[in-house]
Formats: C-alpha cells, sequence, structure tokens
C-alpha cells in the first residue's frame, strides 16, 4: 500500500503549481537570490532557470516539485501587490502614487558593506499634503516587470504593512539604489525612484540631504559578492534640484577645466562645518560625501549631476536630457543589472571586476575570537604592481633609463591592439553589387570570457623558455615563418589566399618582420595554424586565473536582457533576429540608452586597465594616480584584445576556407564584405537546417555572435577609397560603412 502512496505522491508532485513565469523571476530577485544560486540548489543548468523565468520551457520532475516549494515559501514572504492581479503583471506605465513623509530609519552599512538591520522608527512630525501622482515613464515592448508602487500612508503601522508587500531590492534598501532629484517652482524636492517610486525630500541643504539619505531614504544596493560590499546610495541632481540646493547648474570654465567645484563654494563650506568630507577628487560631476567610519558603520553618499556632463553623451547618449522619471528608469535599469555608477561607464565597468571579484575576505578567527581582512585567492590582491617592461606603456617609471625620446619598436613593447586594416577590392569584387559589415556583439567581452590572467603576483623574467599556451605572460618571439597562405583549419592543411586576409599577429594585419612581443593568446593562435614557436624570451605569471569570468556574465546577461526589452531575444533563427533588429532602439529608446552604457561599460573598463597619465603636470618617467591600484594591469588587457583579434581572424579564417569569402576591411569588431545581395545572409552560408559554416560568424544577439552593421554599394565603397586616398588618409570602409559618412576626418574610433 505505502509504493502506491508513493506513486500517487509522485504523480501530484509532477503537477505542483506554478506561478507565472514573470512572478518567478520576481520572487527570486526579491530574496536578491541570482541564477547560479537556484540552479545550484536544484542541480540544473543556469540557463535552464532562465528558460523557466521567460516561460520557455518547464520544469520536469523531480526539480519541478522542488521549484514549486521554493516559489511557494517565496511568495509567502513576498506576497505580491494589491495593485497587481494573480498572473497578469502590471506594466510599468502604470501612475504611481505619491510617497509622503520620510521612511523608516534605514541604519547606516558597515565598513566591511553587511547591512544592519533597519530600524523602524516613527516620526512625530506630521508630513505635508501628497502632491499630484507623476506619471512613470513608458513601458517597454515586451511585458514590462512588475512596477513596485509607492507608499501612500501616513500612518506608521499602515506603512509597515505596505512594505511587507513590497519586496525589497536588497535587504535594508527598500528604495532602491538611486533617486533623481527635482525641485518645482515651490523649491519642494521630489525624489524619483526605480519602478515608479516617487518620495518626498524634506531635506532644505546638502548635508541634510546628505544626512537624510543614509538615516531614512532607504536607499543602497546589496553586494554583488559575499565578501565585497554593499552599494553607498546615489543621489542625482537635475538643475532645479542643483539651485534648490545651493549649487550651480553649471560649472565655469575653470571649474570645469579642474573637474570640480571651487574649495571655497559655500556648499562645500556646509558640508564641512557638518563634520562631512569629500574625497581627493573634490566637489566634481560624480562627488562622494563621507564622514570616517565609526567602528564597523560606513557612511557615505554619491553624488551626480548630469548638467555638470557626468552622464558623457558618448555612453549615455541624451540621458542627461530625460525627465527625472525617465533618468531614473534608465540609471534604475543600469544599476540593477550592472551597479550603481560610480562615474563614468569606463570607471563602474573598472570597479564591476572589483564588486564581483573583491581582493580580500575575512579570515579564521584567531587566538582572541578576530577575524582579519587576508589576501583572496582568484583576485588581484590589494598591492598594486610594476608591470614587465615590454608591458610598460610610454612614459612609465620602469621605462625611466630609456633615453629620451627613444621610440620603442615591437621587439621592446608589447603592442596587442585591435584590428584596423583594409585592402582594395579584387576585380570580381567589383562586379559584385554591395558591401556587407557584419559586427560582433560585446566583442571584448566575448573575449574576457574564459581568459586566464596573471593574478597578485609578479611577472618573472625566463630566458629561452618553453612555450606554453596555458601560462599567461609575454613573449618575444619571431612568427614571420607563419605563412598565411597555407595553415591548418579544423586540424586539416588548407591553401588560402594570404594576402586577402590580414595577419593575425599584428593590429595593422601586416605579416610581421622579425622578433616581437606577444600575449598568450596571439602565440598560441600560432602553434593552432600549425607552425612551431621558439621563443626567446619571456614575462610570465605562475599564478593565473579567469578573474573576469564573473565580470563578462554579469555584463553578458545585462546586455541580453536589454536587447529583450528591445524585442530582440535569444536562439531565433537568422531571418527572424535580422526582422527583429529592423529598428530596434525605437521601440524603447530609453532602453537603447541603457544598451550603449553596456557596451561602453565592457570597452571602458577593458580600457581602464590601461590609464595613461593624464593632466599637464605629468612628465615621462613620473608615476601618475592610475598605478597606485590593484587593478592597473596592461597585461590583462592585452590578454582580452589578443583574444579579440584572435577570435576575429578565426572566424574570417574558417569563412574564407569554406566559401572562398575574405573580407575587405577590419576594423575592431566589424569586418565588411562584397557580396551579390545586401544582406549578411548574402554574406554568411546558413544552410535549410539553421546551421552555418562552423567556427565562423553566426547571427544571432548573444556576445561572440554577429549582428547587421550595415550596407552600401561597392561604387559608394569605390568612391570612399578614391576622396580618402587622395586627401592622404587611411581608408576603411568598415569605419564608414554604419551610415555611409566619411566626409569627417579619420581619427580612429
Amino acid at each position: 500500500m505505502s509504493e502506491l502512496f508513493d506513486a500517487v505522491d509522485a504523480l501530484v508532485a509532477s503537477r505542483s503549481p506554478l506561478p507565472p513565469p514573470a512572478q518567478r523571476k520576481r520572487l527570486r530577485q526579491a530574496h536578491a537570490l541570482t541564477l547560479d544560486e537556484v540552479a545550484a540548489a536544484l542541480g540544473v543548468r543556469r540557463a535552464t532557470v532562465g528558460d523557466w523565468e521567460s516561460g520557455r520551457t518547464e520544469p520536469r520532475p523531480p526539480q519541478r516539485e522542488a521549484y514549486a516549494r521554493l516559489l511557494e515559501q517565496l511568495a509567502q514572504l513576498y506576497p505580491a501587490p494589491a495593485a497587481e492581479s494573480v498572473g497578469a503583471p502590471q506594466e510599468d506605465s502604470a501612475a504611481p502614487e505619491t510617497f509622503a513623509g520620510p521612511a523608516p530609519t534605514a541604519a547606516p552599512v558597515p565598513a566591511g558593506g553587511e547591512p544592519e538591520a533597519a530600524a523602524s522608527t516613527a516620526s512625530g512630525n506630521i508630513p505635508p499634503p501628497a502632491r499630484t501622482a507623476v506619471p512613470a515613464p513608458p513601458a517597454a515592448s515586451r511585458p514590462a516587470r512588475t512596477a513596485r508602487p509607492s507608499q501612500t500612508s501616513r500612518h506608521p503601522g499602515e506603512k509597515k504593512a505596505a512594505r511587507a508587500n513590497n519586496p525589497a531590492p536588497g535587504g535594508a534598501y527598500a528604495h532602491g539604489p538611486l533617486l533623481v532629484l527635482d525641485a518645482d517652482a515651490g523649491r519642494e524636492v521630489t525624489g524619483y525612484g526605480i519602478g515608479g517610486l516617487i518620495l518626498d525630500v524634506p531635506a532644505t541643504s546638502l548635508p541634510a540631504l546628505v544626512e537624510w539619505t543614509l538615516t531614512e531614504a532607504q536607499l543602497g544596493a546589496a553586494r554583488l559578492h559575499g565578501c565585497g560590499k554593499d552599494a553607498d546610495p546615489l543621489l542625482v541632481l537635475t538643475p532645479t534640484a542643483c539651485e534648490r540646493y545651493g549649487l550651480p547648474v553649471e560649472l565655469t570654465e575653470a571649474e570645469r577645466l579642474a573637474g570640480r567645484l571651487g574649495e571655497g563654494h559655500k556648499v562645500i563650506k556646509q558640508l564641512k562645518r557638518a563634520n562631512w568630507q569629500l574625497t581627493k577628487r573634490g566637489f566634481g560631476p560624480w562627488a562622494r560625501i563621507y564622514r570616517p567610519a565609526q567602528g564597523s558603520r560606513r557612511s557615505c553618499v554619491q553624488l551626480c549631476i548630469p548638467s555638470w556632463g557626468a552622464l558623457d553623451d558618448r555612453a549615455w547618449g541624451h540621458a542627461a536630457q530625460l525627465q527625472p522619471a525617465q533618468l531614473a528608469r534608465v540609471l534604475g535599469v543600469y544599476a540593477t543589472r550592472v551597479m550603481t555608477p560610480v562615474g563614468s561607464t569606463a570607471v563602474t565597468g573598472l570597479e564591476l571586476m572589483t564588486a564581483l571579484n573583491p581582493p580580500t575576505r575575512a579570515s579564521e578567527p584567531d587566538a582572541d575570537g578576530r577575524r582579519h581582512a587576508e589576501h583572496r585567492p582568484g583576485s588581484l590582491g590589494t598591492e598594486a604592481m610594476d608591470p614587465a617592461p615590454c608591458e610598460a606603456t610610454d612614459g612609465h617609471p620602469v621605462l625611466a633609463g630609456l633615453p629620451r625620446f627613444h621610440v620603442r619598436g615591437p621587439g621592446e613593447r608589447l603592442f596587442e591592439e585591435a584590428y584596423d586594416w583594409a585592402r582594395d577590392l579584387t576585380d570580381s569584387e567589383c562586379m559584385q553589387r554591395y558591401l556587407v559589415g557584419i559586427d560582433v556583439n560585446l566583442a571584448f567581452g566575448a573575449a574576457a570570457n574564459g581568459a586566464v590572467v596573471g593574478l597578485a603576483s609578479p611577472p618573472v623574467h625566463v630566458t629561452d623558455p618553453v612555450f606554453d599556451p596555458a601560462l599567461p605572460g609575454s613573449w618575444l618571439v619571431d612568427l614571420s615563418h607563419v605563412d598565411p597562405s597555407r595553415v591548418r583549419v579544423a586540424k586539416q592543411w588548407r591553401e588560402l589566399d594570404g594576402d586577402l586576409l590580414p595577419s593575425p599577429f599584428t593590429p595593422t594585419g601586416e605579416r610581421p618582420q622579425g622578433p616581437a612581443w606577444y600575449a598568450t593568446p596571439t602565440v598560441a593562435y600560432a602553434v593552432e595554424l600549425g607552425y612551431d614557436v621558439t621563443p626567446l624570451e619571456a614575462w610570465v605569471r605562475p599564478e593565473a586565473g579567469r578573474f573576469l569570468d564573473g565580470w563578462y556574465k554579469r555584463l553578458r546577461d545585462a546586455y541580453v536582457d536589454t536587447m529583450a526589452d528591445l524585442g530582440v531575444a535569444e536562439k531565433l533563427p537568422p531571418r527572424e533576429f535580422l526582422t527583429a533588429m529592423e529598428g530596434y532602439r525605437s521601440r524603447d529608446p530609453e532602453m537603447g540608452i541603457v544598451l550603449d552604457a553596456i557596451k561602453m561599460t565592457v570597452k571602458g573598463g577593458i580600457g581602464k586597465l590601461q590609464e595613461k597619465a593624464r593632466g599637464g603636470g605629468w612628465k615621462p618617467g613620473q608615476s601618475w594616480p592610475a598605478l597606485a591600484r590593484p587593478t592597473w594591469r596592461p597585461d590583462v588587457r592585452a590578454t582580452v584584445i589578443s583574444r579579440a583579434r584572435i577570435n576575429m581572424h578565426r572566424k574570417m579564417l574558417n569563412l574564407a576556407a569554406a566559401t572562398g569569402r575574405y573580407p575587405v576591411a577590419v576594423l575592431s569588431d566589424c569586418a565588411v564584405y562584397a557580396a551579390d545581395g545586401p544582406s549578411p545572409l548574402d554574406v554568411l552560408p546558413y544552410g535549410t537546417d539553421g546551421k552555418t559554416v562552423p567556427g565562423s560568424f553566426r547571427l544571432g544577439v548573444s556576445p561572440g555572435m554577429v549582428k547587421h552593421e550595415g550596407t552600401q554599394s561597392v561604387l559608394w565603397g569605390a568612391d570612399v577609397l578614391e576622396q580618402l586616398s587622395a586627401d592622404g588618409r587611411v581608408a576603411n570602409l568598415a569605419r564608414h560603412i554604419k551610415t555611409g559618412e566619411h566626409a569627417a576626418r579619420d581619427t580612429g574610433e
């Protein structure tokens, strides 16, 4: 009989009720669970849980019962908001109500990043009347995530009950990572947060605003790693908010050049009188206001002032001109998917590496039961280190012994950069009608995935080394013997037209002429092509690991999720993908801004690994501030860019070997091909089974796959080549294929 009961129980469990897909994701995020954590608990892959949340697939026994149990328990902790009907998530376009009065006090975050329990205190002051509700920004084209409605209750007990139905983004941070502050004609300040949240801001001065943010606003974001620290709250000040708190709407020319407000400004004096301090970079577009830690308590607020140039239009487009609620949506989505901005997208990209892979962890208790910070394996550590001489940028202190005006060649300097190569069209290519550009999605991010880099130990010099493709470092080796016309492709020797492909070993695509310094991936590719290598010397890093994997995965998810908001999903067939990409930015321009910011976070973060000296006072041979960071690692940057260039060449090589098609121009992650038709499908040979040449370009939204960059006529290409050559300029068609414009002088990317 017990066996029959077990069979009945199993049958019931196989049909365990599950909430709708949108609710599954809401419940997981409400409890601050990652896809990886849920997948590990249920014994499935991360992608499987993602498919369950998107509704692409449904769980099967035995995971279904466990997954249903997890969601049931989370639903009890985080019931759906009252305005939300079961199974029908509300659109973000629903007009939120207005929150009047201060939120309950949230205790400051300790220096180690561990949030303390929020202390709910009732205020004896009667709050001002609630203002008219402000409509939330327009919703995305696909079903939007459920908006967390604002709190309207005036009674502390009612506010507590309302919060119980509103899952906090992370512990004590019930109101999210940031607020955009805007003042009206009556000088009343309103804060716009994520999910359509609106708060009344009672502070009347900047010191009071900082105090309110840390004690009542419940702003911040939970750490991205267990050994890291929580994100400081971010306040974005519109021009009207700047005026309300005594700040100029724009900096003077001298202040703009200095990058900060003058030290004698009255607001800075107010902060000093209230015992608030500024970091060394002063009161600039991204200002940090803090008090020294009291024991384990951390008190720091960051300001972002778009009218001072905080949101660079190269990364954020027209975000600085958005209405406050729209700007809150843009920055809020970025903060949720990437991290709370801490500066430019480049700075944020670099800080994200440390946030996901902290340099220290708590040690085991000592004899007195105390824990101490110790080096965390797998990180870059806490100490800056000198690069190998070949990896150092010009002017670095390790090169101070070189003669003045000495120019280092390939035999003295590691020169791993992205492609900038072009050639003339052949006669047969001139007979075709179109030039089609294809662009690799998030190319540097894809190259960072799986990259083995040196960690916290300095480089070791070796003479006459035996090349090891698993050992990160820089190698002095002669690759001029590699014949681009005869290479090994898919373990078979193939004869190709080497003059129609760029060399994989130089960014200019020219064949090397002798010994030169290369990063490990470049030398490993020479071996992959079937040639022996004999390094003369090397600087290697025995302590190695995949430091950037977590960084790539977070940015990859942010990119793919944002593309999905724009109506471009993963795993679409080629033709459906190209159709979805037509006008995708116009479906939600605000998400288009987020997408650009994510892409610039990838590029800028890799670039910051080799930040050069800035400022008129610096002289070659002197140190500069960036060198004091453990993340000043030109060798890591060289490894990523080497992998990106090699990945590009491998795809072009496989396509040429299978189809006889060769690129006419390559710029970084964009390649241009001549074709009879205007579509990428006229370049890439997809079969009826939906598959293309293995190891070559594939159409799709995932990083490493390609999208359509642009199409122009062959006559246009001939005209560009003629005009630019007549002007003495470098003619790279990949630079102009997207828009067709080429009047501006070539200055690179």
